[in-house]
Order: C-alpha cells, then sequence, then structure tokens
C-alpha cells in the first residue's frame, strides 16, 4: 500500500492519480548564511548615506553643479533603497504566519527588484537633466563642487566598504550594494567635472561624466531587474535546463525510468525547489528509487527542496495496481 508524506514547505500537494505515492522531505530554511550581519551593515550604511546626502544638496545648490545634485538625488534613492533593504532584511527571518507557509524570506528578492526600478529611474532623469544642460550650461563654482564631492567620495568609500563583506549571494544586499556603487562613480563624476572646471573652464564636464555615470548605473540596474525578476516570476535558476535534466536523471537513478510534471524555480537565489512525478520500473522500491533521486538532485544539481511522486511504469496495465 501507499503511504503519503506531506512536505511542510511545499507550495501544495501534486494532484495525485490513485495510488500514487507523493513523498517529500522537511527542510529548515534558514534566513541566509549572514542575516544579522547583512542588516548591521545595512544599517550602518543607510546612517552614513543620510549625512552625505544632506551635504550634497547643500553642496550642489550652493555650487550650481548638476553632478553634485544628480549625486544627491542618487543618494535620496539610496536612503530609500537601503532602509527598504533593511526592512526586507529583518523580515526574511521571521516565519510569516500560516498564510506564508515559505515564510517572508522572498522579501529581501522583492526589495532587490524594487531597487533595481528606483536606479533605472533614477538614471533616466540624470540622463534628461544633463542634455537639457548641454543646450544652455549654467555656472558652477567648481571649488565647492569638489571638496563636497571629495566629502562624498570617502563617504560612499566606507559604505561601500561596510556592504561588501554580506553574503554574495543576497540580491538584497547587492541591490542596496550597488546603489552605493552608483553613488561612487557619481563622486569620482563629480570630482572629475571639478577638476576640469577649474583647470579649462569647460562646463560641459559636469553634463558629460553625469550621463556616463547613469549610463553604467542604468546597466547595473537592468541586470538586477533581470535576476529578481527571474525569482519573483519562478522561472528556472540560471544553469538548470528541464528537458536536459528530465533526460538525464533517468541514466543517473536506477530503478527511474522518467520524470514529467517537472518543476524547478528559486525560492531564493541560494534555495532551489523542485516537484515532479517519477515513473519507476515495476521491480523497483519506490522508497529506494526516490532517496537515490533526492540524493542526485541534490548532488549534483544543487537542489536540496523535493517533492517526488512516484507511479510504476506497468501502472493500470492489465489491472495492475498503481
Amino acid at each position: 500500500m501507499s503511504t503519503q508524506h506531506q512536505h511542510p514547505h511545499a507550495p501544495g500537494p501534486l494532484p495525485a492519480a490513485h495510488g500514487h505515492a507523493t513523498d517529500a522531505h522537511g527542510h529548515d530554511h534558514p534566513g541566509g548564511p549572514d542575516t544579522k550581519g547583512s542588516t548591521r551593515r545595512l544599517g550602518l550604511a543607510l546612517g552614513v548615506v543620510v549625512v552625505v546626502m544632506v551635504v550634497e544638496i547643500i553642496g550642489g545648490v550652493v555650487s550650481g553643479s548638476l553632478a553634485l545634485l544628480a549625486d544627491a538625488a542618487h543618494m535620496g534613492t539610496d536612503a530609500f533603497a537601503l532602509a527598504l533593504a533593511l526592512l526586507a532584511s529583518s523580515l526574511r527571518s521571521r516565519a510569516g504566519g500560516p498564510q506564508h507557509s515559505y515564510g517572508l524570506r522572498r522579501a529581501p528578492v522583492l526589495s532587490a527588484f524594487v531597487n533595481g526600478l528606483l536606479l533605472l529611474a533614477l538614471a533616466v532623469w540624470v540622463v534628461v537633466e544633463a542634455v537639457q544642460r548641454f543646450a544652455q550650461p549654467p555656472p558652477v563654482l567648481a571649488g565647492t563642487m569638489l571638496a563636497v564631492a571629495i566629502v562624498g567620495l570617502l563617504a560612499n568609500l566606507l559604505s561601500l566598504w561596510l556592504l561588501h563583506g554580506g553574503d554574495r549571494h543576497d540580491l538584497n544586499l547587492r541591490g542596496a550594494l550597488l546603489h552605493v556603487l552608483g553613488d561612487l562613480l557619481g563622486s569620482v563624476a563629480a570630482v572629475g567635472a571639478a577638476v576640469v572646471i577649474l583647470t579649462t573652464g569647460w562646463m560641459l564636464a559636469d553634463p558629460l561624466l553625469s550621463i556616463v555615470v547613469a549610463l553604467l548605473v542604468a546597466v547595473a540596474a537592468i541586470n538586477l531587474l533581470r535576476q529578481a525578476g527571474r525569482i519573483l516570476l519562478e522561472a528556472a535558476p540560471t544553469g538548470i535546463d528541464l528537458a536536459q535534466l528530465a533526460a538525464r536523471l533517468p541514466r543517473q537513478v536506477p530503478g527511474l525510468v522518467d520524470v514529467h510534471h517537472l518543476h524547478v524555480w528559486s525560492l531564493a537565489p541560494h534555495e532551489v525547489l523542485l516537484t515532479c512525478h517519477a515513473r519507476i520500473e515495476p521491480s523497483a522500491d519506490p522508497d529506494v528509487v526516490r532517496a537515490a533521486l533526492r540524493a542526485e538532485l541534490a548532488s549534483s544539481h544543487g537542489i536540496g527542496h523535493a517533492t517526488i511522486e512516484t507511479e510504476r511504469a506497468d501502472c493500470g496495465v492489465a489491472g495492475r495496481p498503481c
């Protein structure tokens, strides 16, 4: 007689024909290898960003520099992004209640997606503003601009150092890191533009370098959106081809005839889940085949959470039970 094993973290039982055995195993889903460390780093970086944002707003208004104001605007989105990332990081370890059986570990992925949108919107704003300044570049107080830009550069280096040591698989932290990296590039551009204006008087250096930074930020934002979007849309993780996986598993697992109704997706960047129907040979032991299949999925494909329903290859043939 078949037995039923309910997976405590599965999205729901697979529709099973009479007599099928559904197998799954429970797992703990930790918030990540460095959840507390990421939260602390985000909090410290947020404090640095808020202080420098105020300084750059004042410096940009006084000097008339678009590069400084653009960097200050970027700092503003950074402050919001870091606050959002900080909230998402704290939510990640919460259970989420009965209506969120996976907990809230996808909150950082959603935060990363929102941060990517903010980065992209900021890049567009800087480009539009810079193009308008090409027609009639306003005067810039290069000395004030240079002093404030250097302060911003040092602060961004500090923030980058705070965030860089976190979990490299954490898209939430990576989104915050990209914001700070964009700020760092903006500060470098502002310093460069100030030096050019001081030495040559060429005012177009300010909007020109602002566009260069905006384009770099846009590329990083699109890449972040693509990665976070794949997880939110439950696409198969990069590097896993479902057709190849289905074809390879029967050759790797003794007693397995084929797998179908195969679904693979990511709960978070380092948490891959799978559900499937596994057809086994008539003489095979279902428990043995499922154990071997789970071991193969974990060792060769990095899939540690699998819900597997088995059915015999001769199921229903000549009245044989499934």
